[in-house]
């Protein structure tokens, strides 16, 4: 290994562990604070990963690695990217600002070099192993692009490793015989509010043995090990191996002096030991104690350079929090920062002089010459974007599925079997995934047709022996269906992973993932987190809301709309018609592929140019279909929120807005209030979400003057008289749909679902809850006469 390359290496380590902390210090200190809050930047979790990062990027990473930086890194690399030329100078000094530099890594609002957003902690940990999943399924298909093979590489804070998904996630890998996976932990012992437990390193290590990874222990640099070859280092080691993790962290703190006051008490003797000590000064005793694996570049580099295979492997790289500043290992680090006195001391030790803070090299021994040289050859440090593309996948068209009383989800199941049956790019690129509720959400027919997903042939032992089921479950690399266990985390890392496929792996997938609707909520967290990555996927969630009756309050969804309609990058739907749902879900593929560049015939409205993901809430509970034909008009309506079922006339004393099953409640309310009073109208909600963005849209319009703004609800409540009565109705939570009444100022009831569901059959509960035809009708009819 060239001594050279190592030495600029640890320059260059040098400069981003200055650059880091001054970006913090300048953000907290320096910069003018109006609000006179904390601006933070966890100086001394940044510091502990400093070497790891510069190790990776300066040299080991190439083009096609995939990292998630730890969180409180994000210091670290933001002055790496700087020192690459890829991230600018004002974003910097506007770190943790308004257009700054972000707090933690994000692959939508930084513009460096970001690869996988971080922040929630453990989420981008795991998504690197789903990521490594996607990558080998797309490389197992014959329309790939043949690629680069890429490490997916996750930095993790050893307290990440409280967190549950992290877990869920290393058991499904094991089930996926995962590859060419790294975790880098950096194992400086402390979390948030102090030192973590003793032993911990064993537990980690039996962990990942069980699940077949590699464990590469980095607990020695350069300096330690050849301290130990001296005489008396074998017990300098043993007591470094013995020392508890508190008092390792506190000698740090305290520094040279500490160490060989400490040392000398309980392992001198005198003789060798004694000798090794004072063969060093104060300062260079701090810095053989300081020298741990995950702060050595040369050990760094060594361990990462001999990894040869795609086995998956954890290196745990003991570290310390706030390493190479004076906040090194003291308890309250976390949240601590330099005073200014402690930053000029850096500053000093850097060799940085005032006014020169923010030079790329300045203080650093090599020249610039040579460290640019460096630079421009380092293999991730490429002038082409990373970030990579596949072309738009076109749709086929609303696939409808017949006449006859059907629910949404056999719906469902019956579009996805007609698009299985073509041989088209669109059914090729589509893959699917569930937590073990793959038949139960209608999934069935599609893996029977496209087949499960693995890298290695599995043949189906029921259909080899010859019992009959329905279910013909083959595994092989041609397969479009992956398979997860029951864990809701997992599916939507996975769909994060799978719906970023064309950007980290040059190939698009169109990801549909399945689940039971009330446990959206149980993996709420992944799901925003790939809706911040900006990833693309269709969620069908199915069966949801009291309508299954059955099941009881743990298994009926009340609040998932309300998710839905707040969840940025998701646009929700929630049909009552197979017509309806055919519409939406040709309209979604489109809409996961969209990138913001201009169409002709998409509305002037950033959220429907952009894109995002789609959000289906479907039902178990067939009713009757409208004979009718899908008309351009009324395709475009039932995609923009709402169409009237039975418009209102001039004369029209009531409406009735629902959304989902509901759709047969409410006709029949409305029959039974015409036998008394005609005019009821019947306003159909096929999302929500879309109206209500739609309404603030063009408010916000109108208030930066566009005076002629309008919004597709807005037209449609137009149309009812002002004394007309609205009564909205939902198998969920009422808010859902109990602000169409401020649209033009209709009085309003609002009907839905508050409370847990129980066992019952549709009608009771329908009836308990109070959306039954006849609350319906009761609600409508109050209000008759009513004035405004």
């Amino acid at each position: 290994m060239s001594t050279e390359r190592i030495a600029l290496i640890e320059a260059l380590a040098g400069k981003a562990l200055w650059l880091s902390n001054w970006m913090i210090h300048h953000a907290n200190h320096l910069r003018p604070n109006p609000d006179g809050v904390k601006v933070g930047g966890h100086q001394a979790s940044s510091a502990s990963m400093t070497a790891i990062l510069s190790a990776l990027y300066f040299g080991i990473l190439k083009p096609e690695d995939r990292v998630a930086v730890k969180p409180h890194a994000a210091p670290v690399f933001h002055a790496i990217q700087y020192l690459f030329g890829k991230q600018g100078l004002d974003k910097l000094k506007a770190f943790r600002g308004y257009g700054g530099a972000q707090s933690y890594p994000s692959r939508t609002k930084d513009t460096d070099d970001v690869d996988i957003s971080t922040g929630s902690v453990g989420l981008g940990v795991a998504f690197t192993a789903f990521a490594s999943m996607i990558q080998d399924y797309v490389r197992a298909k014959p329309w790939a692009k043949k690629r680069a093979e890429g490490r997916m590489i996750a930095l993790v804070g050893d307290a990440e490793l409280d967190e549950g998904n992290v877990y869920e996630c290393l058991l499904e890998g094991w089930k996926h015989s995962l590859r060419n996976t790294w975790w880098i932990i950096d194992y400086n012992r402390q979390s948030l509010d102090g030192v973590v437990r003793e032993g911990l390193y064993d537990r980690i290590e039996a962990i990942f043995r069980a699940f077949e990874w590699k464990v590469v222990t980095l607990k020695y640099g350069a300096k330690q090990r050849r301290a130990f070859a001296e005489p008396g280092g074998e017990r300098l080691r043993d007591w470094i191996d013995a020392c508890p993790n508190a008092l390792y962290s506190a000698l740090m703190f305290r520094g040279g002096a500490a160490w060989r006051e400490r040392l000398s008490d309980e392992i001198g003797d005198q003789g060798e030991v004694s000798a090794l000590l004072e063969r060093r000064t104060d300062a260079e005793l701090a810095d053989l104690m300081a020298n741990l694996g995950g702060h050595c570049i040369e050990s760094l580099l060594e361990q990462f350079e001999g990894q040869t295979t795609d086995t998956p492997t954890v290196f745990i790289a003991y570290t310390v929090k706030g390493w190479g500043t004076p906040l090194a290992g003291h308890k309250d680090n976390h949240a601590g920062q330099m005073t200014g006195a402690q930053i000029e001391s850096l500053k000093a030790s850097m060799r940085v002089r005032d006014g020169h803070e923010w030079d790329r090299f300045e203080g650093l021994k090599p020249s610039e010459r040579q460290l640019q040289t460096f630079l421009d050859n380092v293999p991730v440090n490429t002038t082409k974007s990373r970030r990579l593309s596949s072309p738009a996948v076109p749709a086929l068209g609303p696939q409808f599925v017949g006449p006859g009383a059907t629910s949404t989800q056999t719906a469902f199941g019956k579009i996805l079997d007609a698009i299985a049956k073509t041989d088209s790019e669109l059914a090729r690129r589509i893959v699917t995934t569930s937590p073990d509720v793959t038949v139960s959400t209608n999934l069935g027919t599609w893996v029977n047709r496209r087949h499960l997903f693995a890298n290695r042939e599995m043949a189906d032992i029921f259909q080899k022996e010859r019992i009959p089921s329905a279910q013909k479950w083959q595994f092989t690399p041609d397969g479009q269906h992956i398979e997860l266990g029951i864990a809701e985390m997992n599916l939507f890392l996975l769909l994060g992973a799978a719906g970023l496929s064309h950007s980290l792996f040059g190939e698009r997938l169109l990801p549909i993932g399945t689940l039971y609707d009330p446990f959206i909520a149980r993996g709420l967290d992944a799901l925003n987190y790939a809706c911040y990555q900006d990833a693309r996927f269709l969620l069908v969630a199915t069966p949801s809301g009291v309508s299954l009756a059955g099941e009881g309050g743990a298994h009926q969804s009340v609040g998932t709309p309300l998710i839905g309609m707040a969840q940025d990058g998701l646009a929700s739907f929630e049909p009552a018609f197979a017509d309806e749902l055919s519409v939406i879900i040709d309209w979604g593929f489109d809409y996961m592929q969209r990138d913001g560049s201009d169409r002709a015939d998409l509305a002037d409205w950033p959220r429907d140019v952009s894109g995002g993901s789609v959000y289906l809430r479907l039902s178990t509970r067939a009713i009757e279909q409208p004979p009718r034909e899908v008309t351009p008009q009324l395709a475009s309506d039932i995609i923009r929120g709402a169409y009237w079922l039975v418009p209102p006339t001039p004369n029209c004393e009531a409406v009735i807005a629902y959304q989902g099953v509901l759709a047969s409640e409410a006709i029949t309310a409305a029959g039974m209030i015409g036998g008394e009073r005609r005019n009821v109208a019947v306003l159909a909600v096929t999302s929500a979400d879309r109206l209500n963005a739609g309404w603030h849209g063009a408010q916000r319009a109108r208030l930066h003057g566009d005076r002629d703004a309008t919004c597709h609800i807005e037209t449609l409540l137009a149309d009812a008289p002002d004394a007309a009565a609205l009564v909205t109705a939902i198998d969920g939570h009422p808010a859902t749909l109990g602000w169409l009444g401020s649209v033009r100022g209709h009085r309003a009831i609002t009907l839905g679902v508050e409370h847990f569901g129980q066992t019952g059959t549709v009608t009771d509960l329908y009836r308990h809850f109070g959306i039954d035809a006849a609350a319906i009708a009761n609600a409508a009819q109050s209000l008759f006469g009513g004035r405004r």
